[in-house]
């Protein structure tokens, strides 16, 4: 199949799909006589999986290490585990962080009387924190 094909088989888009290619991630794909790609089924599972992967927020290193591992048969369920738990936790990390901006702007937001007076508390948080008035 060609790569809009593909890309609509794996819900990768084709620019991705260039982009693992040049990368590494995915191997090259096979070149049909007219020098248009050619996916096999394998080649679009492989895109699934990488796009499901990155819908679960591993990063590029890391689906490359999860890759290695679902080709690996002797693989312990450990190792896949351990990359699982620790992209769990970084998101816990980060949705902890995202939770505190918004109940600063939030509280900030509160603080604001949203009228048609100049003075406003949000900016002045804003500015307090990275350098003096122009």
């Amino acid at each position: 199949m060609n790569i809009g094909q593909a890309s609509k088989a794996s819900g990768v888009s084709q620019r991705m799909i260039r982009h693992y290619e040049e990368i590494g991630l995915t191997p090259k794909a096979a070149r049909r006589e007219s020098g248009y790609r050619d996916y096999s089924e394998v080649d679009v599972h492989r895109l699934t999986f990488i796009r499901r992967a990155r819908d679960l927020g591993f990063s590029i290193e890391e689906i490359g290490q999860l890759l290695a591992l679902w080709q690996d048969t002797g693989r312990a369920s450990a190792d896949v585990k351990a990359l699982a738990l620790a992209r769990a936790e970084e998101l816990h990390r980060k949705a902890e962080a995202l939770e505190a901006m918004r109940r600063t702007l939030l509280h900030l937001a509160s603080n604001c009387q949203g009228n048609n007076r100049p003075d406003c508390p949000i900016l002045e948080d804003l500015a307090s924190g990275c350098c003096e008035k122009a």
